[in-house]
């Protein structure tokens, strides 16, 4: 069974829209018409958060990919998730996503992960 959920809408400010639900994320692929009448697509993240006071509040990342760059995008993407698939395959390791995973056992090891290799990047200001 997936448990992302896919919806398909076209709205009035974009030609085409569709829609993935993945658990706190959603992710948002707009196709959006240029001043020229040409496409580009916008790929939005969109994060639910909880502030301390229990307010909820979204977090977005965008961001625009046009139609020159699509066919290499694409072909990146492959390569990327190939590479990880081959690596660790298919199968989600994270413990919160294992089936028998609780949140309340106080003997739940946190996985901590390095990420000083990757660029800070805040799509947002593209």
């Amino acid at each position: 069974m997936n448990k992302f959920e896919n919806q398909e809408k076209v709205d009035a400010e974009g030609v085409f829209s569709k829609v993935l639900r993945a658990g706190r994320r959603t992710y948002f692929f707009d196709v959006r018409e240029t001043r020229a009448g040409d496409y580009y697509l916008t790929i939005t993240e969109s994060k639910k958060n909880t502030q301390d006071d229990g307010a909820v509040y979204y977090k977005k990342h965008k961001i625009y990919l046009y139609k020159e760059d699509f066919e290499s995008f694409k072909e990146m993407l492959d390569e990327t998730t190939d590479f990880v698939f081959s690596q660790k395959g298919e199968e989600v390791i994270s413990e919160k996503h294992q089936k028998d995973f609780d949140p309340k056992n106080k003997n739940t090891v946190n996985e901590e992960v390095e990420v000083s290799s990757f660029t800070n990047v805040d799509f947002d200001d593209i």
